[in-house]
């Protein structure tokens, strides 16, 4: 009877938040506040899709240029598996991926792709760095508080 009392109390005590909930209406909405003073972020690529490498980079410069995180937020960029044609310099990101470093964004290639794929570093950009893999790296990052993005 008392866990019975204890439903009928919660119930009530949900569906009558409802009504505050509602005031809040979608044009009045305007996102979660950036109270604190730094950010971290860790993006990743792990397929070679042009359309998903497009479409992280613009994220990532997205995020960077929301007003809410502007200058507050530090951003990585690893790359591995199918993900390092993003570094291939055959390919067209070049400026995207330097405009991006310009804001501040470390960009990094797996170290375990490069050896196991038998990719020359010559045929990647030089300005990029590299981890020892691209796994471990999300879970330090992770591990130390960076959000991880895999968009």
């Amino acid at each position: 009877m008392k866990n019975l009392i204890k439903y009928f109390i919660i119930i009530v005590g949900v569906t009558s938040l409802k009504p505050a909930l509602a005031q809040t209406t979608n044009a009045d909405y305007q996102g979660a506040l950036a109270t604190k003073d730094h950010y971290k972020a860790l993006y990743f690529i792990d397929e070679a899709d042009p359309a998903k490498i497009k479409m992280t980079l613009r994220n990532i410069d997205n995020a960077l240029e929301d007003p809410r995180l502007k200058g507050k937020l530090e951003v990585e960029l690893v790359a591995f598996a199918g993900g390092y044609t993003m570094f291939l310099k055959e390919n067209p990101y070049e400026a995207s991926l330097l405009a991006l470093q310009k804001k501040g964004v470390i960009l990094a290639e797996c170290s375990n792709t490069v050896r196991e794929r038998n990719i020359d570093k010559n045929t990647l950009f030089p300005f990029i760095g590299y981890v020892p893999s691209g796994n471990g790296e999300i879970i330090i990052r992770g591990n130390d508080g960076w959000t991880i993005v895999h968009p």
